[in-house]
């Protein structure tokens, strides 16, 4: 069974409720996804994406008792990655000579991927698929957030299909922005956005620059994940523009791990410090090793400014500091300050390595850091309250020059 969404267009996906990870352990989806696929029936047929591999046969299934597969006449590859692309591989074995529209890097990637040759149609930017009386043009939006992605656009219904862009991982049975509840939704919005396309924010930019230079009416978002944008659906584009501009909120982010409490207890004289110095400035606090690594990674892109604490283990840190550490410098934050802490009993370098780390992912560093030998007492967590007190003013003096 097929929801409508405008006119001819059916959505036909998969709402998978129970995904709490994805790519593999590198995303959390707490709140589950979807796999959208929508089929457009004019004069002529179009599937525009289809599943996940593990939904292949359900997928195909379902979809055999909406249309005669035979009577598809395009299928359109916006995007190779596997829970777009995987059930073409079923699809395919019933209907092998159906031409499949996409990139030229696309068919490198479905190629590699399902080592099959099917009936390849490569498209470039501008290039247009009459479906009757409506067309879909392509437009090419490499880096959004692979090389091989593609938009398309509906004329006559004014409906972009916008692959990975404008998603969010959010399992509903109300497919439709205005219908699910407004600060889940933009919270896994803005999560989405921080770990999956800040590296690739100016080409945000450019794609929502150009698409807007096309003069084209725009009436709803067909995303790939999450749900359809037919309210408003320029307010989740305002957001993508904002977001791509080295986005940050009047937060600090201090984040930790701690063996025996020591560097805990820095962390929480540190954030005392930056709030007695201004009350207005948020401050949020995270154990690592405890915490959801992309929900943190959420807070960091909206921080102006970030502490990294970690004691000193077999002179480096502990594992989940390194971990996401390695995770923020492949996100290339711009625009951030930071600076490292930690408690130490013998060598104490993992100030200094948290430090360079820092550096790496493009941080703008405030001071040397602060290390403390064994566990803090009144002094040392004076030290820490004075410590965040600094902190702050370094940043905001940074910010003002």
């Amino acid at each position: 069974m097929g929801i409508p969404i405008k006119n001819n267009i059916l959505w036909v996906g998969k709402v998978d409720w129970e995904l709490r990870k994805f790519h593999g352990e590198e995303y959390s989806t707490h709140k589950g996804t979807s796999y959208n696929s929508y089929l457009v029936r004019e004069e002529k047929t179009a599937l525009i994406e289809t599943v996940w591999a593990p939904f292949a046969r359900e997928y195909v299934k379902n979809l055999q008792k909406i249309i005669d597969l035979n009577t598809i006449d395009y299928i359109i590859a916006n995007h190779g990655e596997i829970d777009h692309s995987g059930a073409l591989p079923e699809l395919m074995r019933h209907i092998p000579e159906t031409p499949v529209y996409c990139t030229a890097n696309a068919v490198k990637s479905l190629k590699g991927q399902y080592h099959q040759d099917w009936n390849f149609v490569v498209v470039k930017n501008g290039d247009r698929l009459s479906l009757g009386n409506k067309e879909l043009i392509f437009i090419e939006a490499p880096m959004l957030h692979w090389p091989d992605s593609m938009f398309c656009y509906l004329t006559g219904d004014n409906v972009l299909f916008s692959t990975d862009a404008f998603g969010q991982h959010l399992a509903t049975e109300r497919l439709f922005n205005d219908l699910v509840d407004q600060s889940e939704l933009f919270q896994e919005c803005i999560k989405y956005y921080a770990n999956i396309l800040t590296p690739f924010s100016s080409f945000v930019d450019r794609k929502i620059r150009e698409f807007a230079s096309l003069n084209l009416p725009l009436d709803m978002i067909c995303t790939s994940h999450g749900v359809v944008w037919r309210d408003k659906p320029m307010q989740i584009v305002a957001k993508y523009l904002e977001w791509s501009a080295n986005y940050q909120e009047n937060q600090i982010t201090i984040m930790y791990d701690s063996m025996w409490d020591a560097t805990r207890k820095m962390a929480e004289a540190i954030a005392h410090g930056i709030a007695e110095e201004d009350h207005t400035v948020l401050v949020k606090i995270f154990n690592i090793a405890r915490s959801d690594k992309n929900d943190i990674v959420t807070e960091v892109f909206k921080s102006k400014a970030i502490l990294v604490g970690s004691p000193t283990i077999n002179k480096g840190v502990l594992s989940a500091v390194a971990g996401i550490l390695e995770e923020i410098r492949g996100l290339g934050f711009k625009n951030k300050k930071a600076a490292a802490f930690g408690a130490y009993g013998w060598s104490g370098e993992s100030v200094k390595m948290i430090t360079e780390r820092l550096k790496e992912g493009g941080f703008s560093i405030v001071n040397d850091g602060m290390k403390m030998l064994w566990n803090p007492d009144k002094e040392g967590e004076g030290g820490c309250i004075a410590f965040g007190r600094n902190f702050l003013k370094a940043v905001n003096d940074l910010q003002v020059s």
